[in-house]
């Protein structure tokens, strides 16, 4: 697919943080990216609907993957001045910008050694800092039972685990990347093959609870567990983010069950605000 220069100047846009209406951002790469949480929609007033993109970082690495897009403001320059086939080639991974799919598999992390097995043999996963473990044969990759997988929404939580272990003291945890969630559904497919617990650990607000329900929970039934921490009540009053919560206002109908996240949910409304996760990084929990 060869996103045009308008296309890509609204997404340029985007990843300076500009909120864009949704009328100027049709079209399938845009409702593909709002599906694969890249950008973020809001609705106000009864009609207007506004578009955002909360982690430029994201769009970015989506961009590379999906489209073949290494730099997005190089791309857009080459339509003003007419560079030649070859010059687009340095600024996409090929000449014709079509959809790739370079690996299969996920990322993980983990901050002590976590023994697993990998095409019948044992592998002890122990990342140095600053660096993770691709699984590309993920259908011949398996670890103890015991052992709880956290899926991290955000991309600085996930590198950052070391100082978020406070939160999983009392576990044996491995974390896994839920991006590039958007360029396969291969985690959820390996999640749905082993008999482990799964726990979700992002956002504190209505899209991080939809994202649960409808990419983990609606799949792995009981053995997905939203993770709340114990002083969210604290957190939002301190952490809080007002324009959070506004920004999703057409996401705050959407249906839960479960009797913990209906608290939250109660605990978004009376504060009006949501938390994003990046604030548990470094024990401000």
């Amino acid at each position: 697919m060869k996103l045009s220069e308008s296309k890509a100047k609204k997404l340029l846009q985007l990843s300076q943080g500009e909120v864009i209406s949704g009328s100027q951002l049709k079209g399938a790469p845009f409702e593909q990216m709002l599906q694969d949480g890249i950008l973020q929609s809001s609705t106000q007033g009864r009609t207007r609907r506004k578009i955002a993109c909360k982690d430029p970082s994201q769009l970015k690495f989506y961009l590379k993957n999906q489209l073949g897009i290494n730099d997005l403001l190089a791309y857009i320059d080459n339509f003003k001045t007419g560079e030649s086939r070859a010059d687009n080639t340095k600024v996409s991974s090929n000449s014709k910008s079509t959809k790739i799919r370079t690996f299969k598999g996920f990322l993980v992390n983990c901050y002590e050694p976590i023994s697993a097995v990998l095409n019948g043999e044992e592998l002890i996963l122990q990342p140095a800092f600053g660096s993770f473990v691709f699984i590309s044969d993920y259908e011949n990759f398996t670890l103890d039972k015991e052992i709880t997988i956290v899926g991290v929404e955000n991309a600085e939580n996930f590198k950052m685990i070391e100082q978020q272990k406070y939160l999983f003291e009392d576990q044996k945890v491995l974390f896994v990347s839920r991006y590039p969630q958007s360029q396969s559904k291969d985690l959820i497919q390996w999640l749905q093959s082993i008999p482990n617990s799964y726990l979700h650990f992002g956002d504190f607000d209505f899209e991080g609870i939809g994202i649960f329900q409808n990419e983990y929970h609606k799949y792995l039934g009981e053995r997905a567990s939203f993770f709340i921490p114990p002083n969210i009540k604290e957190l939002l009053q301190k952490y809080g983010n007002r324009n959070l919560y506004d920004l999703q206002l057409n996401k705050r109908k959407l249906s839960v069950e479960d009797e913990r996240m209906k608290r939250l949910v109660d605990l978004f409304h009376h504060h009006k605000k949501c938390l994003e996760q990046e604030v548990l990084i470094g024990g401000e929990g």
